[in-house]
C-alpha cells in the first residue's frame, strides 16, 4: 500500500554550462592559424509540471534532490558542446511552491500541465572564436561554463476538492465519503482511522459531478498544531463548500453545538476567510439515536446515517446544489507562477569605510565565466567593466584610490585613471 505524503523538502539544481574551448586552425605550415574554439553548451533547466497522474509527494520524501544534465564544453573546429538535456519534475495538481527559507510562494500548479522553471541552467562559454577582433587577432582565453542555479523548495499538496467533510475523528465522514462516491477509505471505530485526506468523486447524472474531500479528524487547538489535523487544514483552503459533520452520539459527551463551536472557531483561526465559504451544517449517526433524543439536543439542522442512508441523498443535493451556485459565482481557479526577469546593470553596496561590492547578474557574470589567472582575459575583463559603466558608478559611491572592490569571489583595488 502506498503511502501519501502532502509535504517535502526538495533541492533543486540546473546544469553547468559547458566551458568554450581555445583552439586554432592549423592547416598545412600554418602553426597558429586563426581561432576555431567552439563554445560549450548552455546547462539544462529544471522545470516543475503538474500532472493529474501523481498523486503524492512520496517520491520526493527519501530523494530530495534533482539535478538536470551540465552542457557539453566547446571544441576545436568551430564544434559547440551540446546543450544539456533539461529535468522536467512531475508533482500533484494543487502543489503549492515555496522558498524553504523565506516561506515566499513562487509558484500554485493547479491544473494538469502548469509549469514553472524552478532553476536555470547555466549559460555555455564562449569559444576563443568569439573574441577575434581587429585588435585580438589571436585570443588565448575562452569563457568557463556559468554554474547552474540551485535552490531549496518547500512542496504542499492541496487537494482540488468541490467539497470538504470537516469533522472530529469518529465523526461519520470517511463512511458517508465511502457511500456516496467510489472511493474506499479505511474504516474502524477508533480515533484518528484516517490519517490521509480522502478524494470521491461524486456523480449524480451525466452534467452534475463534483469531487469530495474526507479531510483527516480535527481537534480543538488543531490550527494551534494540536493532534493530526493540524496537517490537513490546508487542503481545506481550496474547498467551494465546507461540509461540517457533526457526531450526535459523541461518546465523550460533547453536544452537537460545541462541536460546530469548535469546528468553526478553528477553521476561522486557521484562515478566517473560511467561514465565508458555503457551509452545510449536518448530525451524523442518526441510526443510533431516537427522534427524541435528537428533539432534546435542540438541534435544528438535518441529521442522517451513511449507515442506513438516512437523509444521505437529500444531503447530496444540497451539496451539488451549492457547487453549482459557487461555480457560478467564483470561475475555477487558476494556477499563479512567478515570473523573475533576469536583473540588468549592477549595483554598488558598500561593505564598509573602504570597500565596495558590485551585485549584479551582467557584471558577475563578467568575472565569473572568465580566467582571471590569464593576462588577455584580464584585459577583456576590464573593458567590458568599463562598458557596462562600472568605474563611473563607483566613482559616484564615493570609491576613492586604494579601495577593494568585491564582484563574487573576486576582488580589485580600484584606481580612478583606469
Amino acid at each position: 500500500m502506498s503511502q501519501f505524503v502532502d509535504e517535502c523538502q526538495l533541492n533543486i539544481r540546473g546544469g553547468d554550462g559547458g566551458a568554450g574551448c581555445v583552439s586554432f586552425r592549423r592547416e598545412g605550415p600554418v602553426v597558429n592559424g586563426g581561432p576555431n574554439g567552439g563554445d560549450g553548451g548552455n546547462g539544462g533547466d529544471v522545470w516543475l509540471i503538474a500532472d493529474h497522474n501523481v498523486a503524492s509527494l512520496l517520491a520526493f520524501r527519501d530523494h530530495p534532490h534533482r539535478r538536470a544534465l551540465n552542457g557539453v564544453h566547446g571544441k576545436g573546429k568551430d564544434l559547440h558542446g551540446r546543450r544539456g538535456e533539461s529535468l522536467e519534475i512531475k508533482v500533484p495538481e494543487g502543489t503549492v511552491v515555496k522558498d524553504m527559507y523565506t516561506g515566499e510562494v513562487l509558484a500554485e500548479l493547479f491544473r494538469h500541465g502548469d509549469r514553472w522553471l524552478g532553476a536555470a541552467g547555466g549559460r555555455g562559454g564562449r569559444g576563443n572564436a568569439r573574441f577575434l577582433s581587429n585588435r585580438r587577432r589571436a585570443p588565448t582565453f575562452a569563457e568557463q561554463g556559468e554554474h547552474g542555479e540551485e535552490r531549496w523548495l518547500r512542496l504542499e499538496m492541496q487537494l482540488m476538492a468541490d467539497v470538504a467533510l470537516v469533522g472530529f475523528p469518529n465523526a461519520g465522514k470517511s463512511t458517508l465519503i465511502s457511500v456516496i462516491s467510489a472511493a474506499k477509505p479505511r474504516i474502524a471505530d477508533y480515533p484518528f482511522t484516517t490519517l490521509e485526506p480522502n478524494l470521491g468523486v461524486v456523480s449524480l447524472d451525466s452534467e452534475t459531478e463534483f469531487v469530495v474531500a474526507d479531510i483527516p479528524g480535527l481537534i480543538e487547538g488543531a490550527s494551534d498544531g494540536k493532534g493530526l489535523g493540524h496537517r490537513f487544514l490546508r487542503h481545506v483552503e481550496r474547498a467551494r463548500v465546507l461540509c461540517i459533520m457533526v457526531d450526535m452520539a459523541a461518546l465523550d459527551g460533547t453536544t452537537p453545538d460545541e462541536q460546530v463551536r469548535v469546528l468553526l472557531d478553528e477553521l476561522g483561526s486557521y484562515r478566517p476567510d473560511l467561514l465565508d465559504r458555503p457551509r452545510l451544517i449536518v448530525g451524523t449517526k442518526a441510526d443510533l439515536l431516537t427522534p427524541d433524543d435528537v428533539q432534546k439536543q435542540g438541534w435544528e439542522h438535518p441529521v442522517i446515517s451513511a449507515v442506513t442512508q438516512q437523509g444521505v441523498r437529500d444531503l447530496v443535493g444540497r451539496m451539488a446544489s451549492l457547487v453549482h451556485e459557487s461555480r457560478q459565482i467564483e470561475p475555477m481557479t487558476e494556477g499563479v507562477v512567478v515570473i523573475r526577469p533576469e536583473a540588468s546593470g549592477a549595483v554598488v553596496e558598500r561593505l564598509g569605510d573602504n570597500e565596495f561590492r558590485l551585485v549584479g547578474r551582467e557584471v558577475e557574470r563578467v568575472v565569473a565565466l572568465n580566467d582571471v589567472t590569464t593576462p588577455e582575459a584580464l584585459s577583456w575583463i576590464d573593458s567590458r567593466l568599463e562598458r557596462l559603466g562600472v568605474l563611473k558608478m563607483l566613482s559616484r559611491a564615493g570609491a576613492t584610490d586604494g579601495d577593494v572592490v568585491w564582484i563574487g569571489e573576486f576582488s580589485f583595488e580600484y584606481r580612478s585613471d583606469l
